[in-house]
C-alpha cells in the first residue's frame, strides 16, 4: 500500500521481422503482460492487442506498456494506430499523446465490430 506499482514493471521491446512486442514483467508475480504491434508503413506502427494474464490483473502493467508505447513513439519518431480497443480506450482518456497516435482519440476501426 502508497507504493508505486509502475516502479516494479520492467518492460522490454521484442522485434521479429513486421512483427513485435512490448513486454512487461512485473516484480513478485508469474507472467508477463504485452503489447503486440505490426509495422505497417515507414514510421507506422499498429497496436495490435494487449493481453494480460490473471496473474497482473490490477498490476498496472498493461497501462505501463502503453505509457511505454506513447513515450516509445516520441523516443523514435513513429506514429501508433491504435487497433487495440484497450490502447484505444487509453488514449481516449489521454487525447494529449495524440501527437504519437496517427488518428484521433475518439477513432474507431471500421471493421471493429465486424
Amino acid at each position: 500500500m502508497g507504493c508505486d506499482p509502475v516502479s516494479a514493471i520492467a518492460i522490454r521491446r521484442e522485434e521479429h521481422g513486421r512483427k513485435g512486442r512490448y513486454i512487461a514483467s512485473v516484480e513478485g508475480r508469474e507472467g508477463e503482460a504485452y503489447i503486440a504491434f505490426t509495422h505497417r508503413e515507414e514510421g507506422v506502427i499498429s497496436a495490435d492487442h494487449t493481453i494480460a494474464p490473471d496473474s497482473l490483473k490490477g498490476s498496472g502493467a498493461a497501462f505501463a506498456l502503453v505509457e511505454h508505447l506513447v513515450a516509445d513513439a516520441r523516443a523514435r519518431g513513429f506514429h501508433v494506430l491504435p487497433l487495440c480497443p484497450y490502447v484505444r480506450a487509453q488514449y481516449r482518456k489521454h487525447p494529449e499523446w495524440a501527437d504519437a497516435f496517427t488518428v484521433p482519440p475518439e477513432w474507431e476501426p471500421e471493421a471493429a465490430h465486424a
